[in-house]
């Protein structure tokens, strides 16, 4: 997954901002969301083997491993941010190529692998290497979770176009083509949505209820779909079982 452009960004990726906020307030600000994908989409077994790639500071490791996950590990392609996880007190994150790490695993030996925020990173050449490689790492029944931008959204151009490491962003209907091509049994994707926590989050939620039957209307009157399944948030969730 290598590429001069990239390693140049990817150098200066905390110091340049891409990042976001790399402190123990950044991390405590996005504790309700990190929690509420840990206890949706995570295998209830804490000793599940599993790794998270492209993990950068390990926010996502951090909050499993308060959860009691213990055989978590990361790995990202930025000194900056393998160097910021450890600061932060996140256990088990290595630089290092993803692709490359995601090979050198063994056969059918991780429960559970994530690539948060990770896949709009890798070009359409790479992507079947990718998922490929994710596939085969998995054990029967593991699961691939994921955070893309999401193509259907009509601010996906936030995230699409925010950080010019981005490649490409998926949608519904293509992100689980792609999965299914590379061997996985079921994809389920849903919305990253406002988790209903505290005041403010059950406000922000109801907001978002009422924008999103909002949208609903809008695609209705356009489409004649009536939009029950679609997912309007910039950025998308999806699991996929082996």
């Amino acid at each position: 997954m290598g590429s001069p452009y990239r390693e140049r960004l990817y150098a200066d990726y905390v110091s340049g901002g891409q990042a976001g906020r790399v402190s123990a307030e950044g991390l405590r600000s996005r504790a309700a969301p990190l929690e509420d994908i840990i206890a949706r989409h995570f295998p209830e077994d804490r000793d599940v083997r599993g790794i998270d790639l492209g993990c950068g500071h390990g926010a996502v490791l951090y909050f499993a491993q308060r959860a009691g996950y213990r055989n978590l590990s990361g790995v990202d392609a930025s000194a900056e941010q393998v160097a910021a996880a450890a600061a932060l007190g996140v256990k088990g994150v290595v630089q290092g190529d993803l692709l490359e790490t995601l090979r050198g695993l063994g056969e059918s030996s991780q429960d559970l692998v994530l690539a948060i925020d990770v896949l709009e990173h890798v070009g359409k050449p790479e992507l079947f290497p990718f998922v490929d490689a994710v596939h085969r790492a998995l054990k029967p029944g593991g699961r691939f979770l994921l955070k893309v931008p999401n193509g259907e959204s009509p601010l996906f151009g936030r995230v699409r176009y925010g950080d010019l490491t981005h490649e490409v962003a998926f949608t519904r209907e293509s992100l689980p083509a792609l999965l299914h091509a590379a061997g996985f049994r079921r994809v389920r994707c849903c919305e990253y949505a406002p988790v209903p926590r505290g005041a403010r989050g059950i406000a922000r939620w109801l907001a978002w209820r009422l924008i999103r039957g909002a949208l609903r209307i809008y695609l209705a009157v356009e489409s004649g779909d009536t939009g029950r399944d679609a997912v309007f948030t910039q950025t998308m969730l999806a699991v996929a079982f082996k």
